[in-house]
């Protein structure tokens, strides 16, 4: 396995304080890109939905829990006894911590897939998940939103009884929503995946492998 180049201190710290002027770059670009979506408009939703939830039914509103607003990981459907493993991996990410600060700051938390409610509590268990996890199955729910049968995260409002969608993104959008893989790229060999643009010799593999 091939390791960094050795280089004195103060090389390092050129090196280092060249590759900063690039990360505030990007800093800045991500914090011009956060105002644009705070000034995104929203679209009205329907809030006929009923979810399969592990104590019975529960409405869209319902997930709110009385909060303002609400955030949404569509998990995908791969079948019976099929789970997919970027979904797996992402809500291995979720901590409970985590969505007790969203709620401190009016923002509940709800994973929903079209998978049977049964196979997501035996799913729930196996894994040691804690989280909100409903089925949206014999609902229109994830072709409404725009995920059909892949995964999507969306953020919703609420006015009253009345429930907007006001964001919604997947695939890298979604994966910069992990803490691994942000805690990954920092590291020297990144998340040794295939795609990556690494030096030659550095450990890779298949993003699922």
């Amino acid at each position: 396995m091939q390791k960094p180049q050795v280089v004195t201190v103060e090389e390092w710290e050129r090196e280092r304080a060249d590759l900063l002027v690039a990360e505030k770059e990007a800093t800045r670009q991500l914090d011009a890109i956060a105002a644009r979506r705070r000034r995104l408009p929203m679209v009205l939703v329907s809030n006929h939905y009923v979810f399969d939830a592990s104590d019975g039914k529960r409405s869209l509103l319902e997930l709110f829990e009385g909060r303002p607003e609400l955030a949404v990981y569509q998990f995908m459907d791969n079948g019976p006894e099929h789970f997919c493993p970027g979904c797996t991996a992402f809500t291995d990410n979720v901590p409970g911590h985590a969505l007790e600060m969203l709620a401190a700051h009016g923002i509940s938390w709800a994973t929903v897939s079209n998978m049977p409610i049964e196979q997501i509590e035996w799913y729930k268990a196996e894994r040691k998940w804690t989280l909100p996890f409903v089925s949206s199955r014999n609902t229109t729910f994830a072709d409404d939103c725009g995920a059909g049968g892949g995964f999507l995260f969306s953020m919703f409002l609420r006015d009253g009884d009345d429930v907007y969608r006001t964001y919604s993104t997947t695939r890298r959008g979604v994966d910069r929503l992990l803490f691994s893989n942000n805690v990954k790229d920092l590291s020297a060999y990144g998340r040794q995946e295939d795609w990556e643009d690494s030096p030659a010799g550095w450990p890779q593999h298949p993003t699922y492998g």
